[in-house]
């Protein structure tokens, strides 16, 4: 059954996303997948936190959109997911679903948790401190850049990502409260400050390790045409020129990196704060 409520939930969700160009066509079947998945091995909790992620971050995305315009040409991806930003969303989310389905633990949660935090932290510093009055300065110098560069990082968007990390806790604590023996499960420190507080952390360090890669080893192009440094390997209908980076060190796999390094943050937080005391 819980196979069959995961996939009528994804579909229904996955179904409405790309009408409203939330999601491509192999992005709503990569949602599908991952969150069928994550129903099956997982429970509510686990399911809808990635929802709240998603739901989030997708109105963000058309919010002002003709505003943040300008700033976004340069991105690899826009507001509409595809399979790579699902898989890197979701994917390691799944991995430790089922981690915890088949080793039952609290860390597999906390860690999913940090995970979900970072996510969604990093896509509220993208959308919310794209709109910022101040100018972005590099993460690594911390000299003033253009706005829409990586790495480049304003007050608005520091507090969005911790925003965004506590209504991850927030809601994944709310999620696991309408479960049956949801948080006796995870063990006391499924409580609301402990996981808003692993939420918190997760999110905000989450957010700056995407932002240091992002300026230190992602991939980078310049336009021929209009001289703009981008994220991808088209502008202003032309070939740009790669200036640095990997070509595999692409968006997609920085947000992978930072949510793995702000899932392990928040193991170690879990291990510090409740499990040795």
């Amino acid at each position: 059954m819980d196979w069959g409520i995961g996939l009528a939930c994804s579909l229904l969700i996955a179904a409405g996303a790309y009408a409203k160009k939330s999601l491509s066509a192999s992005g709503a079947a990569a949602a599908v997948i991952v969150g069928t998945l994550l129903y099956a091995y997982g429970s509510l909790a686990w399911f809808g936190t990635l929802i709240v992620f998603f739901v989030t971050s997708s109105l963000l995305s058309k919010w002002k959109h003709k505003r943040k315009a300008a700033v976004e040409s340069g991105y690899a991806k826009t507001g509409r997911r595809d399979a790579g930003q699902v898989a890197a969303n979701g994917g390691i989310g799944v991995l430790l679903c089922i981690g915890h389905s088949l080793w039952p633990h609290p860390l597999w949660w906390a860690a999913y948790l940090g995970v979900m935090a970072a996510v969604n932290a990093d896509t509220w510093a993208t959308e919310i401190g794209g709109l910022s009055r101040t100018q972005p300065r590099s993460i690594v110098t911390g000299r003033i850049v253009p706005a829409g560069t990586s790495g480049g990082i304003t007050s608005l968007g520091l507090a969005a990502s911790l925003a965004g990390g506590i209504v991850i806790g927030l809601a994944a604590w709310l999620l696991l409260m309408l479960q049956p023996q949801g948080a006796a499960a995870e063990g006391e420190w499924a409580s609301l400050g402990g996981m808003v507080l692993l939420a918190a952390c997760g999110g905000l360090a989450g957010s700056l390790i995407d932002s240091w890669i992002g300026a230190v080893w992602q991939v980078m192009y310049r336009c021929p045409v209009c001289g703009k440094d981008i994220e991808k390997d088209r502008h202003c209908d032309s070939q740009a020129v790669r200036i640095r980076g990997a070509s595999f060190m692409t968006n997609d796999a920085v947000n992978m990196i930072s949510s793995l390094a702000a899932g392990a943050l928040c193991m170690l937080l879990y291990l510090l704060l409740f499990a040795l005391v």
